[in-house]
């Protein structure tokens, strides 16, 4: 790889990773994932003589490929670099990085812009889902600057809706993989649930904490990571996901009610560290929590009513709104978000 690899920078979300044509990089996983190891910089705590960021939001990868299927445009591999571990996953989705890959692939020409927006419907290949991405296009080019703002990231930027259909169990092969609202384990109550993502809800009294806690209290907090990852483990496999001791999910949700005004607040832990925000897709499947009478988080949230609510997650950067459709038994059907993207850099990476 002497030559270098064309790679693209961008931030999605509240996250921020390099984005990659499949065609560009290696095809054997061994190969691909090595290369992904020595570009970030990983295992290093500080990711020094790499692209990362030294944080796991900052060290994520997003592969794009022309899509064959008739309801897809693109697709989407999302990977995840370990900051202090040789290790590449693609146990999870990412919907944060989801927002830039609409207009990546606009822009190396996998989808051609058309109007003042352009929708660019994407096969999620880490979960086999479909979402679809409206980006703004005026004139036949992505823009990026615009007056849409999202929690956790400063300033403005062009607006990129995300919608999602049919990403109830997308891991774990059911909404509720133990069939239950509610489980027990440690003796702690939990709720195991996947909308897009799966996470253990628990509420953050039953651990001792308020909920409310900024990200660097709770990312000092041994004690609690070490109970968390105890209950985790145990999680993984009642969720079919397995052992996931070396896996990135599921993620867990520590929330509490809501104190400015949305509908749910969570602490993250993605899953070894404390969020600085909540992922798109964990915020949808704990917004989703919120709806079902019996969860962990039902009787803490503060709920709109009707057949479509808007519920803000809230956390430690702000909130996260999430436009949930619900059909008239009550299950959530369709799912939106507000995400921003912004193209940062365009080159070669070299390993």
């Amino acid at each position: 790889m002497s030559k270098g690899v064309p790679a693209m920078w961008m931030r999605g979300g509240t996250s921020k990773g390099g984005f990659f044509l499949a065609s560009d990089l290696p095809a054997e996983t061994g190969a691909r994932d090595a290369f992904l190891l020595r570009a970030y910089g990983s295992p290093d705590a500080r990711q020094i003589d790499g692209m990362g960021g030294a944080d796991p939001l900052t060290s994520k990868v997003a592969i794009v490929s022309p899509s064959q299927r008739p309801d897809a445009d693109v697709e989407y591999l999302f990977l995840q670099v370990f900051v202090d571990q040789a290790l590449v996953s693609d146990a999870q989705n990412c919907g944060n990085m989801l927002a830039g890959v609409g207009p990546f692939a606009i822009e190396r020409g996998l989808v051609h812009a058309t109007t003042t927006q352009t929708d660019v419907r994407i096969f999620m290949r880490n979960t086999g889902t479909l979402a679809v991405a409206t980006v703004q296009t005026p004139g036949g080019q992505v823009a990026y600057d615009g007056d849409a703002r999202i929690d956790g990231v400063p300033g403005s930027a062009a607006p990129v809706p995300l919608a999602f259909a049919d990403i109830a169990g997308s891991s774990c092969g059911a909404l509720l993989p133990t069939g239950q609202a509610q489980d027990v384990i440690d003796g702690v109550e939990a709720t195991l649930i996947d909308n897009g993502m799966p996470c253990v809800v628990l509420r953050a009294a039953d651990l001792g904490i308020s909920g409310y806690e900024d990200r660097q209290t709770l990312d000092a907090d041994d004690a609690l990571k070490a109970r968390l990852e105890a209950i985790r483990l145990q999680a993984g496999s009642l969720m079919r996901l397995g052992d996931v001791a070396t896996q990135s999910v599921p993620k867990m949700m520590l929330v509490a009610a809501p104190r400015e005004g949305g509908a749910i607040s969570v602490r993250s832990f993605i899953p070894h560290r404390c969020h600085a925000s909540i992922g798109v897709l964990g915020a949808v499947t704990v917004a989703t929590a919120c709806l079902i009478e019996g969860s962990t988080a039902h009787a803490l949230a503060v709920l709109p009513g009707g057949t479509q609510q808007t519920l803000a997650v809230e956390h430690p950067s702000g909130s996260t709104g999430c436009v949930l459709d619900v059909d008239a038994a009550g299950q959530v059907v369709r799912a939106a978000v507000l995400r921003t993207a912004r193209k940062l850099f365009d080159g070669v990476l070299f390993d």
